[in-house]
């Protein structure tokens, strides 16, 4: 595939979308960490108040990738404030006297991947900048436990034994828009379902791609930085052919379909204490994701957490620094109206 920026003289812009938990982080901090020399820009959105992702890879420490060239943008989705926060963002970064060799967009795990596409056919952007690619995660293992059900038989067949299933469910519409829009799609968790298991995976998500998609498979993020950069693709020339389900709505769309909240913590007696109350959330309320960094009592090691429904990561990243305050805050995201009160409870051992 040629590389078209090498030929316009653009910077090339990866776009890294992709559903709540599905790698999206850990994919870009193994990509800086083995960037080749390139001088990489990194624009981070999070849905929720506390920038957890930014935070993490900040701590990687990669020379050609310092804190600087890290902006978090944390005002809303990035699909929602486009003109308020993206575009003055990327007119920082290429009006630098050194600008990037690439820029790497990690988008909200509720963001539509569409909008920010067409965002790169603004003037202000335009000449200077490109779409090398939009990367969208999926969560193999996820999807191979039937949690988006794309095929109609299969749906019809949860009808039947869920008469309460919400049939036109946002989770699911937002995840075929990001496939839709997807110019290459990297399975995650893959080493944790059969083969057999991935095969169906990767034949129920072609259904929902485009032609010539490509599907590769990363382990904890292993994927080498000439696969994800240097597609070529200037997927802001092609718009119209990256189907959409909110397509009808012009640029205007809302999250009202998700709710999110910080939750405040002293700190949890261990790792493994704060991932049961995880878990016990996730069964008692429509939580679909728990992300943040909590202090846990007689360490001095910051505990990093990321979970997804039950399903929970956790590690000691880094020590605590002499000046920052031991508080833990955790990012809780879930179905609009969840029990903000019980969830909280939840997470605090009440």
């Amino acid at each position: 595939m040629t590389d078209t920026s090498a030929h316009t003289g653009k910077i090339p812009a990866t776009v890294i979308t992709g559903f709540l938990g599905s790698g999206k982080t850990t994919l870009i901090r193994h990509l800086i960490e083995n960037a080749g020399g390139r001088r990489i820009a990194l624009i981070i959105n999070e849905f929720g108040d506390v920038g957890v992702d930014g935070e993490i890879l900040k701590g990687c420490g990669v020379e050609s990738c310092s804190e600087d060239d890290i902006i978090e943008l944390a005002n809303g989705c990035i699909c929602c404030t486009v003109a308020d926060d993206f575009l003055p963002t990327m007119q920082a970064l290429i009006e630098r006297d050194i600008p990037p060799d690439h820029i790497v967009i990690e988008t909200s795990g509720l963001a539509l991947p569409k909008p920010l596409v067409q965002a790169f056919n603004w003037p202000e952007v335009r000449t200077r900048v490109t779409v090398d690619g939009v990367v969208t995660l999926v969560d193999a293992d996820a999807v191979a436990q039937g949690r988006f059900a794309h095929d109609e038989d299969a749906l019809s067949a949860q009808r039947a034994a869920d008469e309460m299933l919400d049939h036109d469910s946002p989770l699911e519409e937002l995840f075929e828009d990001q496939l839709h829009c997807a110019d290459m799609v990297v399975l995650t968790k893959a080493d944790l379902v059969s083969a057999d298991a991935l095969e169906d995976v990767r034949r129920n998500l072609t259904a929902h791609t485009r032609p010539g998609v490509h599907f590769v498979q990363a382990e904890r993020g292993n994927l080498p930085a000439d696969t994800l950069l240097g597609l070529g693709i200037a997927a802001e020339n092609e718009i119209e052919h990256r189907h959409s389900h909110h397509d009808a709505e012009g640029e205007d769309h809302d999250h009202d379909d998700f709710d999110s909240f910080v939750v405040n913590l002293d700190s949890v007696p261990s790792a493994e204490v704060l991932a049961q109350r995880i878990a016990s959330l996730a069964k008692a309320e429509e939580v679909y994701r728990v992300k943040g960094f909590v202090p846990v009592e007689g360490r001095d090691m910051r505990l990093l957490v990321q979970a997804v429904g039950p399903r929970v990561n956790w590690h000691f990243d880094r020590a605590w620094k002499e000046a920052e305050p031991r508080a833990g805050r955790l990012v809780v995201i879930g179905a609009s109206g969840f029990d903000r009160a019980n969830a909280e409870r939840i997470l605090k051992g009440g």
